[in-house]
């Protein structure tokens, strides 16, 4: 709001022109927002006309008063200054107060008797090109008459106003301030139609997808991978309020769907392009509501990727990491925090754990004799699960069934009962009801035979399996963490004097490595027999 715009304008009086009077008089003008102020001409119409009145009265137009503020509010910046003007002014002189018609002092009955009451007591004179106002009962009751139209007015205004949004939000449009990471675009057949606004609806893309999956595992690890983006929107203070992820996060708008509960609306399908899916809005409700994490500590980053996935080989405590200042630059090493342990504080050279840790990738590649008839069962077992989704697909449709029937009923008991306990409950199973419909609508389309080829599929995991080395090298800071998580199922013990030991490695790394066990000092299997592995694949995809 323009602070300018409640500050009286000083204008030339009558008297100074023609000095045929001694009648003191000021204006007070109101339109209902700012966009009126900016975009439209009601303040300077409003003006117009009350001048072309003080001239007809022959009135001193001294000062004007303007307000960009709802009728039905008291409490108005203009019209606060405008009292304090007539207060001031009360002793020496009256003031008749200009208004363009009534409804712009107010639009409500007690507002207006409240206003018409102080502009009395601080001794102005209310007068209107458009009414008389008087102090006898007919004249009063004309006012309050028209007053309580006014009233009336704003009100029908708004319901209407209500209404068309409600519909227009029933239709499967937003029509509120866009959320962040959208922003409003006309298109032809929708009119203002919300579309992703990037760089921030890809950023917040990723966010919520790496929240939903665990790789960001709590909402401050979100704030800090969002900070680190120079195109996400920020505070002036270049930082993300928690608050605001969690707002974020808990909108069904980001997964397509339109949720007004104060409308009745619940989960109404949108026009608009959704970031993430309903599935994965699901999962992230879930950790909203479920166990809390420890969040990753800040300074977990590339130069000790390594630190909180490594055991010290002798108690088992974690490894950390920090440089230590040299002669001439800093070094990095690992050591155990535990007081109690034989190893606390005993430095590990950085680049020696890392290094063997490289190796240990390394020795975890299968042979290729050994991938290659992985891949032919995996071929096997893509087949099979194509058979049995085929399957689900029709047991899919079956329960989605089943869940519109239950939903009739509910509505059904709704409509029927007056209980509000009642009430309260069957709103909350029919809401379920629909979140339950929306998974598996989601589902039977992820089953739809536009999925890709086993080949496009399974292409950078065979990748992975090939040569986990080879993302550790390559990868970012990201795909080194993966390698870690995919790989191993615990911390890998390390002995300062011995190195790696028998390191946790996941089902599917030592399926693979068969008769390779002895080289990372696990207990060997006796090699790997063809019938052996294809049982051992066929309990893993089950």
């Amino acid at each position: 709001m323009n602070k300018a715009q409640h500050q009286p304008d000083r204008v030339k009086t009558q008297a100074e022109t023609d000095g045929k009077t001694d009648v003191k008089a000021i204006i007070y003008c109101r339109v209902s927002d700012v966009k009126q102020v900016t975009q439209g001409s009601g303040l300077g119409s409003q003006e117009t006309r009350c001048r072309e009145y003080a001239r007809h009265k022959n009135y001193d137009v001294t000062h004007v008063f303007k307000d960009d503020a709802s009728g039905g509010l008291i409490d108005r910046p203009g019209m606060q200054a405008m009292l304090s003007f007539l207060r001031k002014h009360k002793r020496r002189e009256t003031h008749i107060v200009i208004i363009d018609d009534i409804s712009r002092l107010a639009r409500g009955l007690e507002a207006h008797i409240h206003l018409r009451t102080a502009i009395s007591e601080a001794g102005g004179k209310l007068e209107s090109p458009s009414i008389e106002f008087g102090e006898d009962s007919d004249s009063r009751l004309v006012e309050n008459l028209l007053a309580s139209v006014s009233e009336h007015h704003r009100r029908k205004n708004a319901e209407q106003t209500k209404n068309r949004m409600r519909a227009r939000a029933m239709n499967g449009y937003y029509v509120f301030i866009p959320p962040l990471g959208y922003r409003y675009e006309r298109v032809g057949g929708h009119g203002k139609l919300l579309v992703p606004n990037d760089p921030a609806a890809s950023i917040l893309r990723q966010a919520m997808e790496r929240y939903a999956d665990g790789r960001l595992q709590t909402q401050v690890e979100v704030v800090r991978f969002l900070e680190q983006h120079p195109n996400f929107p920020l505070t002036h203070k270049g930082k993300v309020h928690l608050q605001r992820i969690r707002e974020i996060f808990t909108k069904p708008i980001y997964a397509g769907f339109i949720d007004i509960p104060d409308w009745g609306l619940s989960l109404v399908k949108g026009h608009h392009e959704p970031l993430i899916s309903f599935e994965t809005f699901q999962r992230i409700q879930e950790r909203l509501n479920g166990k809390a994490h420890v969040p990753t500590r800040k300074t977990d980053h590339e130069e000790f990727t390594l630190r909180g996935n490594v055991a010290c080989g002798t108690c088992g405590h974690h490894l950390t990491g920090a440089f230590s200042k040299g002669r001439n630059r800093y070094y990095g090493y690992y050591f155990c925090q535990n007081k109690n342990c034989a190893e606390h504080r005993k430095n590990i050279r950085k680049e020696d754990i890392e290094e063997q840790f490289r190796h240990l990738l390394v020795r975890m590649t299968p042979a290729a004799r050994t991938l290659s008839l992985f891949k032919d069962l995996l071929q096997e077992a893509w087949d099979q699960r194509a058979e049995i989704t085929k399957s689900e697909h029709g047991d899919l449709k079956a329960t989605l069934g089943h869940l519109e029937r239950k939903t009739e009923k509910m509505m059904e008991r709704l409509i029927a009962t007056d209980d509000p306990t009642l009430i309260t409950a069957y709103e909350a199973q029919i809401r379920k009801l629909q979140e339950d419909k929306l998974t598996i609508e989601e589902k039977l389309q992820k089953q739809a035979p536009t999925q890709g080829s086993f080949e496009d599929t399974y292409r950078t995991a065979m990748e992975f399996l090939a040569s986990p080395c080879n993302l550790w090298d390559n990868g970012d800071e990201d795909s080194r963490k993966l390698v870690l998580k995919l790989a191993f199922t615990d911390l890998i013990p390390f002995s300062r004097n011995g190195g790696y030991r028998t390191a946790p490695t996941s089902c599917i790394f030592k399926l693979l490595q068969g008769s390779n066990d002895n080289m990372l000092g696990m207990v060997p299997r006796g090699g790997i027999e063809p019938p052996t592995l294809r049982f051992s694949v066929a309990c893993s995809t089950n």
